[in-house]
């Protein structure tokens, strides 16, 4: 740095902001020639604010939309929400039938239980008619499956009721609604199947496959 004839060392700091400032002023200035602001903001010599509105999401790295449970059938799905009960005691009703062994190996806490989840699982499938996506049930299994293992129910017993609510829910909906509602409930099955092949499930085994797991 030249002063007064006389050569002048700057200290490196003092160049290194230097040079940091001009990158920013020459960054601005780019900026400003790409995106001029408004005709309003330049005669009165302020800078344009630039907002940007972003639609909200469920999940800032899948980017999806939060769901909309009235972009299907709402009509329907308040209708389940209303019967959920009396859908609910006709699901286990359904279940008792395609499998007696229940009532024999269940207590009256452990069906009421069942009962009770039933009411819940009839919420997810509200929720999955009322928005146009099967996802919910699914979701739903994912959580109550490990509880269930800890009660020492067998899974094949959550797979029955959900057939019983399939068959249950069909008194109340259309041919469009039940589609919905039948992929809503494969979901959960599906859930519900994957989860039962790992070992701690209740489910009676083979006994000639274990004692063959046992021997090797």
């Amino acid at each position: 740095m030249a002063l007064a004839g006389r050569t002048i060392q700057a200290p490196g700091w003092a160049v290194i902001r230097f040079a940091g400032r001009r990158r920013v002023l020459v960054h601005a200035r780019i900026v400003a020639a790409r995106h001029p602001p408004p005709a309003h903001c330049r005669r009165l010599g302020t800078k344009a604010a630039r907002i940007v509105r972003l639609a909200p999401v469920t999940h800032p790295t899948l980017g999806l939309p939060p769901a909309d449970f009235r972009a299907s059938f709402a009509a329907a799905a308040d209708e389940i929400r209303s019967s959920r009960v009396r859908i609910a005691a006709r699901a286990l009703e359904f279940a008792v039938e395609a499998d007696p062994t229940l009532t024999e190996r269940f207590d009256e806490a452990t069906l009421r239980g069942l009962l009770a989840d039933a009411e819940v699982e009839l919420e997810r499938v509200a929720m999955s008619i009322g928005s146009g996506s099967p996802r919910f049930v699914g979701d739903w299994a994912e959580w109550v499956a490990p509880l269930y293992r800890r009660r020492r129910v067998p899974l094949d017993d959550l797979i029955n009721l959900s057939e019983g609510i399939r068959r249950a829910v069909r008194a109340v909906l259309g041919p469009d609604e039940a589609a919905v509602a039948d992929l809503a409930i494969d979901e959960g099955v599906r859930v519900f199947r994957w989860h039962r092949r790992l070992a701690g499930d209740a489910r009676k085994r083979n006994w000639l496959l274990q004692l063959i797991y046992k021997g090797a």
